[in-house]
């Protein structure tokens, strides 16, 4: 698909500025590749919603929310696993004990990975606690609102608790854990806490009514907050091209090539493909899967793998059309409601492998 694909960037650019000036979002970055390489990559908009706010450019920074899903927490849990440190079948009562009782005894990491631990999708922990023992303790003792494995509820959830067992398989603290497995695979920035250096290139997420002031290189989830901004869930910061390197070392893997900084290709293609034994699930171990309703439009392989974040980001790589496509928006800091980040999502990636791709 590469020659298709050049020919696929100024249509998709198009569809970002319509969006834009729809008002999803101040600002978007765009990269598409394959991969050899990047074979486009745009900036439109402004920071913020101020009218002097500085023009956004291919070093802006946005808060990637949940793209630290995969991008950390999924690629962390495959290399422990290879290293022989945990295992995607153990049980959640292996690691964390507090976790026990009925319905819940057989839970596996892999659960928690595919959204099929029973938990629910969110509660604001940040009100009552801080630290990552807590809330994994926390989550423990909630109800679930469904038996595991019987149904996929995706659960920011079940990825703190599970953040909080890898860096008990890892014997080190997520960040430290992660922070080396990215550099092998970009050298744009791409971490959780950014630094002071980075405000000015950071995209806003808007205004906090619980911390009463714009978030401007301060994670925008609260819980994630309450985390001392490292979580399994959410908490990177980085650029389109540090998410495009990501996603392109993760198709290499998908296509069979050893990549420094992942795992073996056999893992990294185990955890890509979609559950089977949770009724009517799309997703596989911590990715997402094609559905022609979902973010990725209507014309991707079966085989695409990708996920999404609540800032307004998105990650597709189709690794039978060997592209990879990063779609990164502030869409919180203009208002813009899921609709319409869902149909901007779904009208790029449909510009990109439509037909005549």
């Amino acid at each position: 698909m590469s020659a298709a694909l050049d020919a696929r960037i100024e249509p998709a650019e198009r569809v970002v500025r319509a969006g834009l000036a729809a008002g999803t979002g101040t600002c978007a970055a765009l990269e598409i590749g394959t991969a050899d390489g990047v074979r486009g990559r745009i900036a439109l908009g402004r920071l913020g919603t101020a009218a002097d706010a500085a023009a956004a450019d291919a070093g802006t920074i946005f808060d990637l929310a949940s793209l630290t899903k995969i991008l950390a927490t999924t690629l962390l849990a495959m290399r422990l696993e290879d290293a022989g440190r945990c295992a995607m079948s153990d049980r959640v009562t292996r690691w964390w004990p507090a976790w026990h009782g009925p319905g819940r005894d057989e839970t596996t990491l892999a659960d928690l990975l595919a959204h099929a631990s029973g938990l629910a999708a969110h509660r604001p922990l940040y009100e009552a606690r801080r630290g990552a023992i807590a809330f994994a303790d926390a989550i423990c003792r909630l109800p679930l609102e469904s038996p595991p494995r019987t149904a996929a509820v995706y659960s920011d959830l079940g990825f703190i608790l599970l953040g909080a067992i890898l860096e008990r398989a890892g014997g080190a603290g997520l960040a430290g854990q992660i922070a080396p497995m990215l550099r092998a695979c970009t050298d744009a920035p791409l971490g959780y806490r950014p630094p002071a250096a980075w405000r000015p290139r950071t995209a806003s997420t808007g205004w906090d009514a619980w911390r009463r002031r714009e978030l401007i290189g301060e994670v925008h989830d609260a819980n994630t907050w309450a985390l001392d901004g490292v979580a399994a869930h959410a908490g990177l910061f980085g650029t389109v091209q540090a998410v495009g390197d990501v996603g392109r070392a993760v198709l290499r893997a998908l296509r069979g090539q050893v990549v420094d900084g992942l795992a073996s290709p056999e893992t990294v293609r185990r955890f890509a493909t979609r559950r089977t034994d949770v009724p009517g699930t799309t997703r596989a171990l911590g990715w997402d899967t094609m559905k022609d309703t979902s973010s990725c439009g209507r014309f991707m392989s079966a085989s695409a793998i990708g996920h999404t974040g609540f800032t307004g980001t998105s990650l597709w790589i189709d690794d039978a059309r060997d592209t990879y496509v990063v779609l990164l928006t502030n869409r919180v800091a203009a208002g813009a409601g899921a609709d319409a980040i869902r149909a901007l999502r779904r009208d790029v990636h449909d510009a990109i492998f439509g037909p005549a791709a």
